[in-house]
């Protein structure tokens, strides 16, 4: 740089100004009930202001989609689905977090949050669809269904960026919609992760971070994830708040998430939630976790069980009955047996339906493609197809 004359040279170097600034947080862990139903801190509890009925309706829906998740792998089982992702034990991270959520705010899912998607009216039908390798699954055409849900996302931590674009979008268009993405540790080790939160942090986007931290990326322990003592704290470095929460207590997850989700509609900036869990199951129906995870340990978490934890509250505050609970049981079991009838008897998606759902419009040789493999499976009428004789050699 050439100094003009009479120019005066700033000894005062703005990239410094800040250096030995440190702005570190204290974290928070929240834990309201412990494992035995127990209210251990009753002044946050109380800050709730939850009510009977919504703490009936949070049992009912963890109910059903523990039914659902117990279907589901019995079909992959029989041949009668395909692979599927059980978020057996996580449901105490997924309902509550949600129940703060507005029609008007988006859900951005990974591909094991089958119960945030029941708890956000997701039909179960749709649910069978997606999981049996139909893509109509994702796109739910009931009027009465009127949620901003994603797709399931099955790359790992790709749609976390989704939820921060939404959100931004939102924020430019003075819009008070919310964007709350649920994504697992194994996530947090992805490029697609810093870069969220790097812009995140940076734009005060509207988005809340749902880190379910179930100690297992397959069968990467968290150990050998992150040399971090916590998730949460990650977000100290994109200059926004973290917080960790005992992710089988469905009132402390309920709290932080209320927190976080008024915090960015106010315009506060985003979240990141560390839901501490367990993985109760394998990672999907393609892996075997007694290979590499101690049995004992399995069995030994058992304890933790978010739903049990929440039924035996509900028994102490005389909230439920042993024969309520059975009705529920039985009812959301005819619900899911309701939703497999209607999912094996609808008709097999087109056959062009795998050159869908990628692209806003197909490319010229995925067209041809497409016409092609038409024209092989529509009898009499392939002879009178000329795209046979021109591709007769092979794709494009």
């Amino acid at each position: 740089m050439v100094k003009k004359r009479g120019e005066k040279t700033s000894t005062c170097s703005p990239t410094y100004l800040q250096q030995g600034k440190f702005m570190i947080p204290k974290l928070s862990y929240i834990s309201i009930m412990d494992k035995e139903g127990t209210i251990k801190n009753q002044k946050l509890f109380k800050q709730l202001k939850l009510k009977k009925e919504q703490i009936k309706d949070f049992y009912k829906t963890m109910v059903l989609a523990r039914a659902f998740d117990t279907k589901a792998l019995n079909l992959q089982k029989q041949g009668r689905s395909g692979a599927f992702t059980s978020c057996k034990g996580q449901e105490g991270c997924q309902i509550p977090a949600v129940a703060n959520l507005k029609e008007t705010d988006w859900l951005v899912p990974s591909f094991r949050e089958n119960a945030a998607l029941i708890a956000r009216r997701m039909p179960l039908v749709n649910l069978f669809l997606y999981w049996g390798g139909d893509e109509r699954g994702s796109h739910p055409r009931e009027d009465r269904y009127k949620q901003n849900n994603l797709p399931i996302a099955i790359p790992v931590g790709t749609h976390l960026l989704h939820a921060v674009g939404i959100s931004m979008s939102a924020k430019i268009k003075k819009e008070s919609s919310v964007a709350m993405t649920f994504f697992g540790d194994g996530a947090t080790s992805e490029g697609d992760f810093s870069e969220a939160l790097n812009f995140a942090g940076v734009f005060k986007t509207p988005t809340v971070f749902v880190c379910q931290n179930n100690q297992w990326a397959i069968s990467l322990p968290v150990s050998k994830q992150t040399a971090s003592s916590s998730i949460a704290q990650k977000a100290i470095a994109f200059g926004f708040e973290g917080i960790q929460v005992d992710g089988n207590d469905v009132f402390a997850v309920y709290h932080a998430t209320k927190y976080a989700v008024e915090k960015a509609r106010k315009g506060d900036g985003p979240t990141l939630i560390e839901c501490v869990t367990y993985r109760m199951g394998d990672h999907s129906t393609a892996d075997m976790a007694s290979v590499y995870r101690p049995i004992e340990e399995a069995q030994c978490m058992q304890q933790f069980d978010p739903l049990v934890r929440l039924e035996k509250f509900m028994k102490k505050k005389k909230m439920i009955t042993d024969a309520e609970i059975k009705a529920i049981e039985e009812q959301s079991k005819q619900q899911v047996e309701k939703a497999v009838e209607a999912y094996e008897n609808i008709e097999p998606a087109p056959l062009e339906d795998i050159f869908n759902y990628t692209y806003a419009e197909l490319t010229e040789p995925l067209k041809e493609q497409r016409d092609y493999l038409l024209a092989l499976y529509v009898g009499e009428e392939r002879k009178k197809n000329p795209i046979i004789e021109k591709i007769e050699g092979g794709f494009p």
